[in-house]
């Protein structure tokens, strides 16, 4: 009779969740194509799901290999666009570093041109932070982007991807997005451009200086900073002012690039630093040329550092450290933004972050957690007496990371997720609560541990809760008492599906040092149909021999669910 009952169980929650539900996620304007499902020539690979795998990084955990000149896949565009992203892995050379080669772009049997490929931005080995080395093993990071606008595509045309002869052993397709983008956005009034101040915009001089100078005279003026569409070289810091705007044509348009040559020096990167109030930056590019992890270095990308009521939106950050890393900030706004093949976060609130959100962003490919919330403490806090805190992630969309997690809160005061989708967190779970990293200095009577009511709601996760590298495998939702204990923790709607290994999982590395205890949470209409497609013997929820504590279950349709602490109690409702 109870496998009768747990059968039928599993049976409801599975019809229940075959689809990712409506609103849920950020709007996506492009449309994916996985190469698995393509007409092809190459080798289907996957699916497999164990670490330092390139089909464990793809998507659905199958990519197609093109290992021989001519081999190809291919697809019918099922609407027009004029912009194409390809998700491809390229061998490393032998002593690293990457190489490059290029594909053949075909529409209806026709070679349009060809794209270059490189990879250089990918392979990464050993133990974290890991280096370039292949001699360390344990590869990971296979995967690059590249990204083509002013295509003519049409609902019905046949586009074909092809290895070409050259010196690449293989070429890997993951997926690709086709898009219909906008034509570049014209000069807003009362602004200043960028040409005017002597940059060229072909990304091969740099236009630093430039870009410098603009802003000055655009303080001087109060009037908004405008890039139009073109290339900019960029190396070195930008410090835009507070009650200012820098404009670009649009994230397909206009680009900031680093330099290569000059990358390896943290100071000569591409790094927007926002340290005012009332600061905007929108509609461009940041293309920057790290390959490498070095957490003893400034991050480039878009830092914050002591920065109000800043807005980034609708910003396209690629091949730096990280995209946005907030040290300290106060009612930001992170919107409409896209985040890819960074070696760390997508975003970070970090220290004292408070009312901030990010809404309605994607991130792939990132060496870190796509969206982070850590409030460490630190002597370099927003203001006096400030306590981190409610900040929200909603609407957004973390895929296919090479570390970590889609969403992770490591403490502060009444965070919360909320309509987010992670899909493909193959290193890490799809949204982690945990006491991992410090958040509390008892000589500075700081502590930002677990305060108020941390919320999770309406999220669905999808093929997530991989290998962690560095701990085991993690549960696609996991509740984590590692320094410290938590309390306080609302968890409701949520769709668990295709985990790599358990669904939602409660365990205590912290319990030896007393810091083991769970209080105050609820599970609401949380949904569970299916679990451990990637391991044996897994559960739908499980609570872990070293967890104490209690959690209250309510309404909620779970496969399998395993209580092995005895110092743990579910109580339902």
């Amino acid at each position: 009779m109870k496998a009768l009952f747990r059968f039928a169980v599993f049976l409801f929650a599975a019809i229940c969740s075959i689809s990712v539900r409506a609103g849920v996620g950020a709007d996506t304007p492009w449309t994916t194509y996985e190469a698995e499902e393509m007409k092809t020539t190459g080798t289907v690979l996957g699916p497999k799901y164990a670490p330092f795998l390139v089909e464990t990084e793809s998507s659905q955990q199958k990519c197609v290999k093109l290992a021989a000149p001519g081999e190809y896949v291919e697809f019918t565009a099922q609407s027009a666009a004029n912009a194409i992203v390809v998700r491809y892995s390229l061998p490393d050379s032998e002593t690293g570093g990457g190489i490059s080669s290029s594909l053949g772009l075909y529409k209806n049997g026709k070679l349009v041109k060809l794209i270059p490929v490189t990879s250089r931005y990918s392979w990464l080995y050993g133990n974290y932070p890991f280096s370039n080395q292949p001699k360390g093993g344990k590869p990971r990071n296979f995967y690059n982007e590249l990204r083509l606008k002013d295509q003519s595509i049409v609902k019905g045309d046949v586009i074909r991807l092809q290895k070409t002869e050259d010196n690449a052993a293989y070429c890997i397709i993951d997926l690709v997005d086709l898009e219909k983008i906008a034509p570049p956005l014209s000069a807003p009034t009362k602004s200043l451009s960028i040409m005017d101040f002597g940059a060229a915009g072909t990304g091969e001089s740099d236009d630093t200086e430039a870009l410098r100078k603009c802003i000055a005279a655009a303080k001087k003026q109060a009037k908004t900073v405008w890039v139009p569409a073109g290339v900019y070289k960029l190396t070195g810091d930008i410090v835009p002012s507070s009650d200012m705007t820098i404009q670009g044509a649009g994230m397909w348009h206009t680009t900031f690039v680093g330099d290569a040559e000059l990358y390896s020096q943290a100071e000569k990167r591409i790094r927007f630093k926002l340290t005012g109030s009332n600061i905007r930056l929108a509609d461009f590019a940041i293309e920057g040329k790290l390959n490498y992890r070095d957490d003893n270095e400034a991050n480039d990308g878009i830092v914050g550092a002591n920065c109000e009521k800043a807005t980034i939106s609708r910003v396209w950050v690629e091949h730096t450290k990280v995209g946005a890393w907030i040290y300290n900030g106060a009612k930001l706004t992170i919107e409409e933004c896209r985040f890819r093949n960074l070696l760390a976060d997508g975003v970070n609130f970090c220290v004292g972050t408070r009312e901030s959100v990010v809404q309605n962003c994607t991130a792939r490919g990132t060496g870190d957690d796509c969206f982070a919330i850590w409030p460490a403490p630190s002597d370099q806090g927003f203001a006096e007496n400030n306590v981190p805190g409610l900040n929200i992630f909603r609407r957004c969309t973390g895929q296919l990371t090479f570390l970590a997690n889609g969403a992770a809160i490591y403490g502060g005061t009444d965070n919360k997720v909320e309509d987010c989708l992670f899909t493909d967190i193959s290193s890490g779970c799809g949204i982690l609560i945990s006491t991992t990293f410090p958040t509390s200095d008892e000589a500075r009577k700081i502590d930002n541990n677990f305060s108020g009511t941390t919320v999770v709601r309406n999220c669905d996760l999808i093929r997530c809760g991989g290998y962690d590298h560095g701990w085991t495998w993690r549960g696609s939702f996991q509740l984590c008492m590692d320094r410290r204990s938590i309390s306080g923790v609302q968890i409701n709607n949520i769709n668990i599906r295709d985990s790599f290994s358990d669904g939602l999982t409660i365990v205590a590395p912290g319990g030896k040092k007393g810091q083991g205890t769970l209080s105050n949470v609820r599970l609401e209409n949380v949904n569970i149909p299916n679990c451990g497609i990637g391991s044996d013997s897994r559960r739908g929820l499980w609570i872990r021999e070293d967890a104490a504590g209690s959690l209250v279950l309510v309404n909620s349709q779970i496969a399998d669910i395993q209580n092995s602490s005895s110092k743990f109690e579910i109580l339902r409702q």
